[in-house]
């Protein structure tokens, strides 16, 4: 388990990866999000308005998990592949002055991370909130990721070691 605490906005959370096969509750995951790898190389996508980043995103009303990193990895990278789970972050609001009951997520939530292997690669058409893709030498990952930090390290590490 690594835990470390990040400021969002104007927010300090505290996160906490664990490495687990099963899946948080649905009510109270937040977002999926996948390492995708094709031949060594780790994906990145230009999101809108946030930079380079790992595809992922909410869950949409139906769809589990696995479907929306299926779903957000062809939207933001035009990628398909196989897809195995890593686990997730448990994102803690606790510590967090700015949280209150009306605040869009809950207090103690999830983020659930997946492993995908390429092997279905389209041509890159934008289409959606991504403005390109990049596939870069994982070691290189921080000098990209402008919110990198030692829990999504520890997940990577994970991600290249399934």
């Amino acid at each position: 388990m690594t835990t470390t605490y990040v400021k969002w906005g104007e927010a300090t959370v505290k996160l906490t990866w664990e490495q687990n096969t099963s899946l948080p509750p649905r009510e109270l995951t937040t977002s999926v999000h996948g390492f995708c790898f094709r031949e060594g190389q780790l994906l990145l996508v230009n999101l809108h308005h946030r930079g380079w980043d790992f595809p992922g995103g909410h869950i949409e009303t139906g769809e589990t998990a696995e479907e929306c990193i299926i779903r957000e990895a062809y939207e933001e990278g035009y990628v398909k592949g196989a897809i195995q789970p890593l686990g997730y972050i448990i994102v803690d609001h606790s510590d967090n002055p700015s949280w209150d009951e009306n605040s869009p997520y809950p207090k103690v939530g999830y983020q659930v991370f997946y492993r995908l292997n390429v092997d279905q690669l389209y041509d890159f058409e934008g289409n959606y909130e991504s403005s390109e893709r990049i596939f870069i030498n994982p070691k290189d990952v921080e000098h990209y990721y402008h919110d990198w930090n030692e829990v999504y390290k520890r997940i990577l590490d994970f991600a290249l070691e399934s």
